[in-house]
């Protein structure tokens, strides 16, 4: 009954199956009968669920005299077999009481070992089936621990824990053991040393989340939150949307004296929070997402969802912020890339621009400069748009008919013609590697420009830094944003690999713990092995 008691004791303290606890037992018993017996014989241990009695037995398979014994151990042929039991019959086990094990010191702890593992692998379990649904979720936690700025997080009495990495928690927030801690559940996995709940306190849903909490209207959906974007532990901008016209989104967040947004700023370490009333006309969202800086002009590219922001010369340096962050996180909120400029610099960059669209189309097209600039005008950036564009819409240019129309079309895909078949030449000569010639957003002449840069494959792209690739493409074809994005989607192989490359060198040493834990095991007792077949028969 002792072992009944054992187990319901830790059942109940662990919160898992009482027969989780039995089985774990029942393995942990086999085990040391194995380390006893020898380790190839089929040794197996059962508790009894009423009397809490354990039982130890030997099993060995009956094979027919003719057969081949795979396992002299395990197995034993069907003459032999009638010996022990006169009316054996092949494929059944002949079954050995062993006496009961005297648990040495070494057993003990093999046996208390496996009970441990066992019931921690059950509560983690228990652990990813409670909280895999509740991703999302702010929860309350006690600090257990600090290592090296990742916290180990008690948020179940002591029943289940939780870690915030060091990257996940705000800068320059000093957190100590036995703190209380509010953090966003952001993702509960499984993997390979167990189930695992990553907690964040930058996340900017955690943000929102204390909205909800502090807000009754928005917890209520009176209120929408639209969008939010963080710069944790310095500033954020939140964007809001009442549904109710009498509702003020804005002063609702704020609260009376600014008490609810002041609640939310205390717990996120006095991280600074614009609110802002969302709105579908997205020129007047961005306006109001660059305050407190003016904006004069707003100029949008829908295909490539950038805008460029022209702001009064006093205003640049308030509307790109501290460091770029008031651009930045406007960026963040609204979703879009944005340049801000002068009204200078903005008139500069359109001439500079026309003139560069100017000299491709008269080059590429044998057309005159009145000609390259009406298709400027009529909104034309490149020869491919040219090629690709129905006869019907360019006769709808002032002065074109349609074999104008069709003339220009049929030039421009003449040239571009003529540019796959100098990329192709070009290509053995350079030495192009296919990877650079099939990677998305480079054209035939860019291909051909980073070749005779050096640039000759997508890792040749991915070893170069953003100002590196502006220089070799000129600021007209490539902007440095742009450029790192490029960077980053080139060495996106490299961190698969890598990534692939730890899991199997992980696994690979989790292997071999395993394998140098049970030599130890089998080292440790095999002194006290003796023959099973002496032990039985006694």
């Amino acid at each position: 009954m002792e072992m009944l008691q054992v187990a319901d004791t830790v059942a109940r303290e662990k919160n898992i199956d009482r027969e989780i606890v039995l089985e774990a037992m029942e393995e942990a018993i086999q085990k040391a009968g194995r380390s006893k017996y020898g380790h190839d014989h089929d040794i197996r241990a059962e508790i009894n669920r009423k009397s809490g009695i354990i039982s130890m037995k030997r099993y060995r398979e009956v094979v027919a005299d003719d057969a081949e014994i795979e396992d002299e151990v395990q197995q034993i042929p069907l003459s032999l077999a009638k010996r022990d039991k006169k009316d054996a019959v092949v494929g059944e086990f002949l079954i050995d009481e062993l006496p009961p094990l005297d648990f040495g010191r070494i057993a003990a702890q093999t046996a208390k070992q496996v009970i441990v593992q066992k019931v921690r692998e059950a509560e983690r379990a228990r652990q990813f089936l409670e909280f895999k649904d509740r991703v999302g979720e702010v929860i309350n936690g006690v600090i257990k621990r600090v290592e090296y700025g990742n916290v180990t997080v008690d948020i179940g009495g002591g029943r289940a824990e939780a870690i915030i990495r060091r990257e996940e928690c705000i800068p320059r927030e000093h957190l100590k053991t036995g703190d209380r801690v509010r953090a966003y559940i952001h993702d509960v996995r499984e993997e390979q040393r167990g189930p695992q709940i990553f907690l964040s306190r930058t996340h900017p849903d955690f943000m929102a989340m204390l909205f909800t909490q502090e807000v009754p209207e928005i917890y209520d959906g009176m209120i929408e939150i639209k969008a939010v974007a963080r710069d944790p532990g310095s500033r954020a901008k939140i964007a809001v949307q009442s549904r109710d016209g009498s509702v003020d989104p804005v002063g609702a967040c704020v609260g009376m004296r600014g008490s609810r947004v002041q609640a939310v700023v205390n717990e996120l370490q006095g991280e600074k929070i614009d609110i802002i009333n969302w709105t579908e006309d997205l020129g007047s969202f961005i306006i109001s997402a660059l305050q407190p800086a003016e904006v004069a002009k707003v100029v949008m590219d829908e295909d490539k969802k950038r805008m460029d922001v022209v702001v009064p010369e006093e205003q640049l340096s308030l509307a790109i912020g501290r460091r770029g962050q008031n651009v930045r996180l406007a960026s963040m909120l609204v979703g879009w890339d944005i340049d801000v400029m002068t009204e200078e610099e903005e008139t500069n960059r359109r001439v500079e621009e026309s003139k560069h669209r100017t000299e491709l189309f008269i080059n590429s097209l044998d057309i005159d400069e009145m000609i390259a600039q009406l298709l400027i005008a009529e909104g034309f950036s490149t020869v491919r748009e040219i090629a690709e564009t129905p006869v019907e819409e360019m006769t709808e240019i002032e002065g074109f008919d349609e074999e104008i129309g069709q003339e220009l079309i049929n030039r421009a895909q003449a040239w571009i013609d003529e540019q796959a078949k100098i990329l192709e030449t070009k290509k053995s000569e350079l030495g192009i590697k296919d990877d650079l010639m099939e990677f998305e957003g480079l054209t035939p002449e860019i291909v051909i420009k980073l070749a005779e840069n050096d640039v000759k494959s997508r890792d040749d792209l991915a070893d170069l830094a953003a100002d590196e690739l502006v220089e070799i493409l000129g600021e007209d074809v490539i902007k440095e944003r742009d450029a790192e994005k490029m960077i980053m989607k080139a060495r996106e192989h490299w961190f698969a690999e890598e990534d692939a490359q730890k899991a199997k060198e992980l696994e690979a040493a989790e292997a071999d713990a395993n394998n140098d834990n049970g030599d130890a095991a089998v080292a440790e007792n095999a002194p006290a092995q003796t023959d099973v077949k002496a032990a039985s028969n006694a």
